[in-house]
């Protein structure tokens, strides 16, 4: 997971027409706005005359300066009217995703003139952008201290850096090979790495369990005493102590093996051998490392992916990798998201964690994850794809009261869920998607304009 926010090119764009001054007072205005926000930016001053892109003659030194600093976006604000030439080929030759705005015009002066025509120059900038193939987020043309303009603000660098990781590329760690009937965890690994530069790195699956054997050996004394202060806090049924430190061996060599290899999610088999050779279900292992990583159960890569970029969406906070299992008794348009290992951060304020026994396979181990999550609005998102198409749905919906059950979950009511169904049911989808708390649809959405070859599914929206 990238550790620091977006670094974005400010490129303000003027015209020998209008007032000059009144397009650098509008540059100040928003370049403040942008300090405020805590946007990380690099300007064109010193570099171009009240750093401003006024010609054409301006493309090569502002592209060069902006390359030098690795900018990883490119904001064009129109600042009186646009010089549509000039910003149509910074933004071709920096190939960076690129947002378009410019504030809105004031009434004519007293005497019928007027200090610029902005969003004249966006309809011509625009026109350029797409001649030249160039895709863009436009932001509705607003004054600068309108919330439109922050909330786009935001989003648009959301959406960077959703794209960042299949554009510039990501590690899964994938532990254990897909479970035989999971038909449909079957992907292609070498397209994710041709086409979107996603690596999953296998981890062998008995060198896991002996470093995590000796893990639980080597730290025993105070793995015991883990086991102790946990029992205080939650409520651990059919779990003896060593049963409990290679659960917890078992998350920290998941976190070691995160942090050695840079990886920025996993996919786990989860059972049975894992589960046989440390006496245990490991979802409690998975949750911890969910807080950290993205996590997806059964050998779903496709899932782990998701949850990456729903990580991502969300600023790092965590993303669980939810079943969308059953619909609500009585509400039309409730489903239940549902699974094990949830992180533990989303648990709801008055559940408590319980462990116990896995209530749909017949075992006699324990270490499944009980808790219900906690309340607010959520957003879903599937990556996925079959013979070379690839589509991310998302959707936004809100939690909901329900009735209790298993494992951890959350009851969600979304807008029309017979649509949601009909879209996942008649796409390239299965019953696993990422879930996290906010609304990051039109990010998410947004971002697949950045990545070539995937396609967005909005499912809370009317086509």
């Amino acid at each position: 997971m990238r550790q620091e926010s977006i670094k974005l090119g400010f490129c303000p764009i003027g015209k020998f027409v209008f007032s000059h001054e009144d397009a650098v007072r509008q540059k100040r205005l928003l370049e403040a706005k942008l300090r405020e926000w805590g946007v990380r930016y690099v300007a064109l001053d010193g570099v171009l005359e009240d750093g401003m892109v006024r010609a054409q003659s301006h493309v090569d030194p502002a592209v060069a300066h902006l390359r030098r600093e690795g900018v990883e976006a490119l904001f064009l604000p129109h600042c009186n009217f646009g010089t549509e030439g000039a910003a149509g080929m910074v933004a071709a030759k920096l190939g960076v995703p690129t947002l378009l705005w410019g504030p809105r015009d004031e009434a004519p002066l007293p005497d019928g003139t007027r200090l610029r025509d902005t969003l004249c120059g966006l309809f011509a900038s625009s026109k350029v952008l797409h001649k030249l193939g160039v895709p863009f987020t436009y932001l509705e043309n607003c004054r600068v201290d309108d919330a439109v303009l922050r909330q786009g603000v935001e989003m648009f660098l959301r959406a960077v850096n959703v794209a960042d990781a299949l554009r510039n590329g990501t590690r899964i760690g994938h532990l254990g090979q897909r479970i035989d009937f999971f038909w449909t965890t079957i992907v292609n690994e070498s397209e994710l790495l041709e086409r979107f530069k996603v690596e999953v790195l296998p981890l062998d699956l008995v060198e896991f369990i002996r470093a995590a054997k000796d893990r639980a050996a080597r730290g025993r004394a105070a793995y015991e005493q883990e086991a102790r202060e946990l029992r205080q806090t939650a409520t651990v049924e059919f779990l003896e102590d060593p049963a409990l430190v290679n659960i917890f061996a078992v998350r920290d060599q998941l976190l070691a093996l995160g942090e050695e290899h840079g990886l920025e999610g996993f996919a786990i088999q989860d059972f049975m051998s894992l589960v046989d050779e440390m006496g245990a279900y490991c979802f409690y292992s998975d949750s911890a490392v969910a807080d950290h990583y993205a996590v997806g159960y059964e050998s779903d890569i496709h899932g782990a992916l998701s949850c990456i970029l729903m990580r991502r969406a969300a600023g790092g906070s965590p993303a669980f990798l939810a079943d969308l299992t059953i619909r609500h008794p009585e509400n039309d348009n409730g489903i239940l998201l549902w699974h094990a290992g949830a992180p533990l951060s989303l648990r709801h304020p008055e559940a408590r964690v319980r462990l116990g026994k896995h209530w749909i396979l017949p075992s006699p181990l324990s270490g499944m994850t009980h808790f219900r999550l906690k309340d607010g609005p959520i957003t879903v998102a599937r990556f996925d794809g079959d013979r070379g198409e690839y589509q991310l749905a998302v959707g936004q919906g809100r939690s909901m009261d329900g009735p209790d059950t298993q494992n951890n979950y959350v009851w969600m009511e979304v807008d029309h869920w017979p649509r949601w169904e009909r879209l996942l049911m008649e796409g390239p989808f299965i019953h696993h998607a990422a879930m996290g708390y906010g609304h990051y649809g039109d990010a998410l959405v947004e971002a697949c304009k950045y990545v070539p070859g995937l396609s967005p599914l909005r499912l809370d929206r009317a086509a």
